[in-house]
């Protein structure tokens, strides 16, 4: 078995992206342009938005309809190449992925100015998912992010009151009524400032869900660590 994986290996493969050469599923070069991308993005939601400056900017949409959540961390967005990793981390175990999540919305988080929240919470799943899945992939994004920012992490303080339908599947209305009393708090959080961990953010209404039951909770201030933050809502 590791003779034939020491062989496999060997074998020249191509980048996904680039086409060039690599025994990775994504080149060096290609990975390092995928995370360092300047982008501009709504300080709430994270969404991309168009702006010329370095301020913090908010989209019309967090203006007009502020979410429960206070601020919103996305380390890149959610494409080609990229996604394939939020794949593997989602479907195929490879939770070392959430490692490098966590790595880069570190570094973020350290030039954003934002204040280091309590905990770190990851977005829960339903007891039938977890135990179908056997992990929690935002837990494998929250907990060694928790370690490198010195603050707690908790995967039990937030737990799932109802299975929910895959967000993937709904529009916008329905991810709002799907996940609307989704949570329930194991724990106090009153005057807390708690953070939200997860792998890709779409519409942003299980994020919202969940600030909203840690603010009805007495929570201070949330904020969201997203890994891959879908380019358009």
């Amino acid at each position: 078995m590791l003779a034939r994986r020491a062989f496999d290996l060997t074998l020249p493969a191509s980048c996904v992206s680039c086409g060039n050469m690599s025994q990775c599923l994504v080149c060096g070069r290609c990975y390092a342009q995928c995370w360092n991308e300047p982008r501009s993005r709504c300080a709430t939601c994270a969404i991309p938005v168009d702006s010329g400056s370095g301020t913090r900017v908010h989209c019309h949409a967090c203006l007009t309809n502020p979410p429960a959540f206070n601020a919103t961390l996305a380390a890149t967005d959610y494409r080609a190449p990229l996604d394939l990793l939020a794949i593997d981390l989602k479907f195929c175990g490879q939770l070392a992925v959430g490692a490098k999540f966590a790595r880069h919305l570190h570094n973020m988080f350290d030039n954003s100015g934002l204040p280091a929240p309590d905990t770190i919470v990851p977005v829960p799943l339903s007891k039938a998912r977890l135990i179908a899945r056997g992990y929690n992939q935002a837990w494998a994004i929250a907990r060694p992010l928790a370690r490198r920012m010195n603050v707690a992490g908790d995967a039990s303080l937030v737990v799932r009151a109802k299975h929910t339908a895959q967000q993937s599947k709904l529009d916008l209305d329905a991810h709002r009524r799907n996940v609307a009393d989704a949570f329930a708090l194991t724990r106090d959080v009153r005057g807390r400032h708690i953070s939200g961990g997860v792998d890709v953010m779409t519409s942003g209404a299980t994020l919202d869900a969940l600030a909203r039951t840690l603010k009805l909770a007495g929570a201070r201030r949330v904020t969201n660590f997203v890994a891959l933050r879908t380019p358009q809502d």
